[in-house]
């Protein structure tokens, strides 16, 4: 067996170092005074999906009735108003849900269905016989017109070609002739249309606008696919432009964009070119589609959410749009997929948490309306999703990831200089485990850290008494459990905290000197409770910190002094 860099070797050895003999550029378009670049997208497509078509011809184990039903009521639910159901022609399979579907009256009255067929008259005639009964309905005509199809996979010239597509209209134009009952809406692809030649595109569109004498009350579809994505968005853009530019009779068109992401550039190509004045999209949600799928419904919906327009489209349970695709198409939708991945609002860095939980903290407290977090460019809660997922601790985070943790968590906004803290033992704990920590590791790392709700520490609280002397200072008289043993003890200071420190000096020989001292409601209500944090400094210098957590925040601060004195024996050589 060859050794793995060998391997590795042999492969290199197949991609050539001279590119360039093998592929050549994609030419560009002659379009000097191109519009679309200095356009922006101020409204939203017409939207196709192509799910129960597309998408159902990509996935190794093609969706049976349930699933398809299923994903069809689902496509209603989220607002799409097209829906390319099948390819009737393809199998009895197909047919039946199709013709099921139209004479079930499932169709809602505001959306239409769309079936694909070949320009064959026997494939037409089926299609047509699939909806029988519809309301209104899309019938969608298609052949390839590219050189390499023509010359390669048909053997034909431009002409016969373009024969093909004028058949097929007839077709469609005569058995639409037959079913007056209908409203019937016509559409037809030049497939493979961003590597055609664009004028030969045009003239067949044109022969096919001829035959089915579209208006502009009643417009056909023409749609423009980039069967194989093969150049950069931009020029995509250009062909599109171009098209609408020269096609006669534009207004009697509505033009389609049906992308595949071959270049990885299908949601951007579909971008540009609505900017390039087309005006439908087709995809499938999360971008499934033969070979590398096709352009993200999903993700050029939310794009145009960010910049504020309206999709027209509802994901405000994503999640659950997630699970009905995962379980029709038995495909996962990936983590870091675009808006949907289960960790696309997820922060491990550090510095990327400490952000974020900063840029939270300003919107909530300036109840600005304008979304300005960083690094989420949209917020999480418009989709379902909570924020206790958006920050995550592994050894990669920093001390904002386990605050916020804990903040969502157990309600507790630690000082910063706790938080410094209190990092360290995140940090050995991470390191220890490697792995992700979850809210109940770090919450158990915080109660063994500063000894709160814990019951195997020196320092007890039992019961307590606060009084006040004739002089002025306060006494605290109260009962520690130290080890387990019960003790009375009791001393005087300024306040209720010095009055504890006073006592747990006098009492144990254990010296503290206070720095600082915050707390914080936990809740609101009746049921709140407070926490209390105490910095102090022992005689040799070192800082320890107190955490305290009770229903009323006297107690709370009498615990955060028995928590830093619990901190300091815990620190103490035996």
């Amino acid at each position: 067996m060859p050794l793995p860099e060998q391997t590795s070797r042999d492969r290199q050895r197949n991609m050539l170092r001279d590119p360039a003999r093998k592929y050549r550029p994609f030419p560009q378009v002659e379009l000097p005074d191109r519009q679309w670049p200095a356009r922006t997208i101020a409204a939203p497509p017409r939207w196709l999906s192509t799910d129960l078509r597309d998408g159902n011809q990509a996935i190794v184990d093609p969706m049976d009735a349930v699933k398809k039903n299923r994903f069809f009521d689902l496509l209603v639910e989220i607002g799409v108003k097209e829906i390319e159901v099948g390819f009737p022609s393809a199998g009895q399979t197909e047919f039946d849900f199709i013709a099921g579907l139209v004479r079930s009256d499932r169709v809602p009255d505001n959306v239409i269905v769309q079936v694909l067929t070949q320009s064959r008259e026997d494939l037409i005639r089926t299609s047509f016989e699939s909806l029988s009964g519809a309301r209104a309905a899309i019938v969608h005509l298609y052949n390839a017109v590219s050189p390499a199809w023509r010359d390669i996979v048909f053997r034909m010239s431009q002409d016969e070609v373009r024969q093909i597509a004028v058949a097929g209209a007839k077709v469609m134009r005569d058995e639409a002739g037959k079913r007056l009952d209908t409203e019937w809406h016509f559409q037809y692809s030049p497939e493979t249309f961003s590597t055609a030649e664009l004028d030969f595109s045009i003239s067949v569109c044109e022969a096919v606008m001829d035959v089915l004498a579209p208006t502009p009350e009643h417009p056909i579809i023409l749609n423009l696919p980039a069967t194989v994505e093969a150049a950069t968005p931009n020029i995509y853009a250009d062909q599109i432009e171009y098209f609408c530019r020269n096609l006669p009779d534009r207004e009697s068109a509505v033009i389609s964009l049906h992308t595949h992401n071959d270049r990885g550039t299908g949601v951007a190509a579909a971008e540009l070119g609505l900017m390039a004045g087309a005006d439908r999209v087709e995809g499938c949600l999360f971008g499934n589609g033969e070979r590398t799928g096709n352009c993200c419904l999903v993700t050029m919906a939310l794009n145009l959410y960010t910049q504020g327009v309206d999709p027209g489209l509802d994901f405000s349970d994503i999640d659950r749009v997630i699970e009905t695709v995962e379980y029709c198409n038995e495909l996962p939708v990936h983590q870091r997929h675009p808006y949907g991945g289960e960790l696309v609002y997820t922060a491990f860095s550090g510095s990327h948490q400490d952000a974020i939980k900063k840029g939270f903290e300003a919107h909530h407290a300036q109840n600005d309306e304008q979304w300005r977090v960083p690094y989420l460019p949209i917020d999480p809660a418009d989709l379902g999703r909570n924020y206790e997922a958006v920050i995550r601790v592994n050894s990669q985070s920093g001390k904002g990831g386990f605050a916020w943790v804990l903040e969502q968590d157990q309600g507790l906004k630690l000082p910063k200089k706790l938080q410094a803290d209190f990092s360290k033992h995140v940090q050995r704990m991470a390191d220890e485990l490697g792995r992700e920590l979850g809210a109940a590791d770090i919450w158990d790392a915080f109660r063994a850290a500063y000894h709160v709700q814990n019951a195997d520490k020196h320092f007890r609280l039992v019961d307590y008494e606060e009084s006040r002397a004739a002089d002025g200072t306060r006494i605290f008289a109260g009962t520690i459990a130290v080890r387990g043993e019960e003790q009375s003890v009791s001393g005087r200071g300024n306040g209720l905290i010095s009055s504890v420190l006073t006592t747990i000096e006098d009492s144990f020989g254990l010296e503290l000197q206070i720095r600082d001292y915050t707390e914080h409601a936990l809740g609101s209500g009746r049921d709140a409770r407070a926490a209390a944090y105490l910095e102090c400094e022992t005689p040799d210098g070192e800082t320890i910190w107190g955490v305290g957590i009770d229903e009323d925040v006297a107690t709370a601060s009498v615990r955060a002094v028995l928590s830093a004195a619990n901190t300091a024996v815990a620190r103490t050589p035996a």
